[in-house]
């Protein structure tokens, strides 16, 4: 069982009409890949990004952000240099 508002509850009905199968059957169909492919990845050890997760994680190390005061004294100390 899962909750769901009204209009996600209208988008699983219309894309399990697309397929035409049951709510039931589109859920477990979709659900049940996507629950194979993360057991996968983690077996892997890998990470699958979308498309603009990997721009944002790009971006993220392309620019990081500036330490504070406190969040170096906090590496100084746990790398035992003070």
């Amino acid at each position: 069982m899962v909750r769901l508002d009204g209009e996600s509850k209208e988008v699983l009905a219309r894309a399990a009409q697309l397929r035409r199968v049951s709510v039931s059957d589109y859920v477990r169909l979709v659900t049940l890949s996507q629950a194979r492919r993360e057991v996968e990845a983690a077996n892997q050890q890998t990470i699958s990004l979308s498309p603009d997760e990997q721009l944002q994680f790009w971006q993220a190390l392309k620019s990081p952000p500036e330490l504070s005061d406190s969040q170096r004294q906090l590496g100084s100390l746990m790398r035992g240099e003070m």
